[in-house]
């Protein structure tokens, strides 16, 4: 272990920028899960467009976040505090004033960078002026509060800004004039300049000794998962055989390949790949992926299916992600003190038949339909996901409980750091993998109902073949695009205008008939996204059950939440 050297400074300062980044990471990071459905109808997102504005947040944080507690050790963290802060203020201020899909990812993609930084810097800050071991534990004990209260935070506030400042457009179904999630993002920008004001009063710290920047490792990791995580998001609305998904697919799996080749040879690791060869922990690795992809999976999937699909309001998506991100802020106290008196393990495998209970009810609910039209009552949700919301919070904190039982006292610093990156490995692939097998099978199954509706419209072959090009989103989110782009492509193959006007009007006739057909073949796709949720918690408790080793019941002790504490600093 090196030791942390802090600067003078206000302790009380560094607390406070600490607990507001933390918290202001957590929120922005949680804005989507409510305002998909708002995006959705503002951008006229295509499914690949909202899978992208809710994982290219978190794929930012994955492939940044170990490399950004380095640089923190080797310069000084309150420089990278100054730098998280300044990330997140233009990130959000971006995606406030955002008038398309690709303005909105660029805002996350630059938020999530700054939210990389926050998670680390502002931990470790905290963690090295607090010198006691035992109050140590405890100050990270409040920060991860303050993570888990961001999470409440960011529906409520996405859910009041959208109905206090919302000023829709002259006649009904004409776009809004200002929206109002858009002041949410204004907030955060303003927290974010709140957290560099209090980081300029903030005692500095580092901790160098031994610590080496892994710029060939963290190259490889970087590109690779971003190749790899960028090919599936294509592959969304462009299908697995499409030249760009197979290309990113080879460079993603050469640059990882190439990654554990580095990683084997370096002096000073990114990643200790040696943890592995522990089959426990290489256990607890696979848990930790697939019961943080479980959650995540079914979180985004709500906010897609019930938010974007069933037209739910996005204060009643708040309520529903809070009861969702509830729990975890309200229950810490109640899993900190069963992971000191219980075995983890079981704490563990509880929270993820929790899970898997969420998954196998929601997948049972008909989806895509909005409740005026007979579709689920929003309320019929709240059950399902509140048993979600308890079981991530018994899984969050007890996974990294686990997997520091699986090894020997002078790896658990490593084991709880890894552990960390493959729970946020987790969350990434959710949404991403999620959005691909609930997209592609609603696809599937849009596709010969479409013809059909097609068909009996009395539409020509043609212009049933370009307009079966048109996947189920887009025909929900972006009607008068469709009808648009299917005018203009019309007219310019040498169709008479009369012939494009009667087409127009078959269409639209058509147009509750195929958006109904859209809706619930989308809402099927997300039913298998929730079973297959289901069955990776289900997967997740019993792997859990199979990890053994001579600590592995044994509840933590302080002094083991001492050490990771002790690595956090150096």
């Amino acid at each position: 272990m090196s030791s942390a050297t802090a600067t003078a400074g206000s302790a009380k300062a560094t607390f406070a920028a600490a607990y507001i980044a933390v918290t202001l990471a957590q929120i922005t990071n949680a804005f989507p899960g409510a305002l998909n459905g708002a995006f959705a109808t503002e951008f006229h997102a295509s499914g690949a467009g909202l899978t992208w504005i809710s994982s290219v947040f978190v794929i930012a944080i994955v492939v940044f976040e170990l490399t950004f507690g380095v640089l923190g050790d080797l310069f000084g963290r309150k420089k990278l505090l100054y730098a998280g802060a300044a990330f997140t203020f233009v990130g959000t201020l971006i995606a406030a004033v955002a008038t398309t899909t690709g303005i909105m990812i660029l805002g996350q993609a630059i938020g999530g960078i700054g939210a990389g930084i926050l998670f680390p810097i502002s931990l470790s800050m905290i963690a090295a002026i607090t010198p006691d071991l035992r109050a140590r534990a405890r100050v990270i004990a409040t920060w991860a509060g303050f993570l888990s209260l961001g999470a409440v935070i960011s529906p409520v506030l996405a859910g009041i800004t959208v109905e206090l400042f919302t000023v829709p457009g002259a006649e009904p179904g004409a776009p809004n004039v200002f929206s109002g999630w858009r002041v949410a993002y204004y907030v955060a920008a303003a927290v974010a300049i709140v957290v560099f004001v209090f980081a300029l009063r903030s005692k500095d710290s580092a901790a160098p000794e031994g610590r080496k920047l892994d710029i060939p490792g963290q190259v490889t990791l970087s590109l690779g998962l971003i190749a790899a995580l960028s090919a599936t998001v294509v592959a969304v609305d462009a299908g697995f055989g499409d030249p760009v998904v197979i290309g990113g697919y080879v460079i993603g799996a050469i640059l990882l390949v190439a990654f554990v080749i580095i990683e084997l040879n370096a002096k000073v690791p990114l990643i200790h790949l040696s943890l592995f060869t522990n089959p426990s922990y290489a256990i607890t690795s696979i848990v930790a992926v697939t019961g943080m992809f479980a959650f995540l999976a079914i979180a985004f999937s709500t906010s897609v299916a019930v938010g974007a699909l069933g037209g739910v309001e996005t204060w009643k998506m708040g309520v529903l992600f809070v009861f969702i991100q509830g729990p975890a802020f309200v229950l810490i106290p109640v899993v900190g003190w069963l992971i000191h008196h219980v075995s983890p393990r079981w704490v563990l495998t509880a929270g993820f038949a929790l899970m898997a209970v969420s998954g196998y009810w929601i997948s049972s609910l008909p989806l895509g339909t909005p409740e005026a039209f007979g579709g689920t009552p929003w309320t019929a949700f709240i059950v399902p996901l509140f048993l979600l919301g308890i079981g991530f919070a018994l899984t969050v904190g007890s996974i990294t409980a686990v997997a520091i039982n699986t090894v020997e006292p002078n790896y658990i610093g490593m084991a709880s750091a890894t552990t960390n990156l493959l729970r946020d490995l987790g969350f990434a692939l959710g949404p991403v993998v999620g959005s691909v097998i609930a997209f592609s099978i609603g696809a599937s199954i849009f596709a010969p109902q479409l013809g059909s509706i097609l068909s009996g419209a009395g539409l020509p072959p043609e212009a049933i073949t370009g307009l079966s090009q048109v996947p189920p989103l887009g025909f929900l989110s972006g009607w008068d695009d469709v009808i648009t782009r299917f005018s203009a492509e019309t007219l310019a193959s040498g169709a008479p205008q009369q012939a494009v006007d009667g087409a127009v009007a078959a269409l639209t006739d058509a147009q509750g008939a195929i958006q109904g057909s859209a809706g619930s073949s989308l809402g099927s796709g997300f039913q298998v996204v929730y079973l297959i949720a289901g069955v990776a918690a289900t997967l997740s408790a019993a792997l859990t059950l199979f990890i053994s080793g001579k600590r592995i019941d044994a509840p933590v002790t302080e002094e083991e939440l001492e050490a990771v504490a002790e690595d956090i600093v150096g």
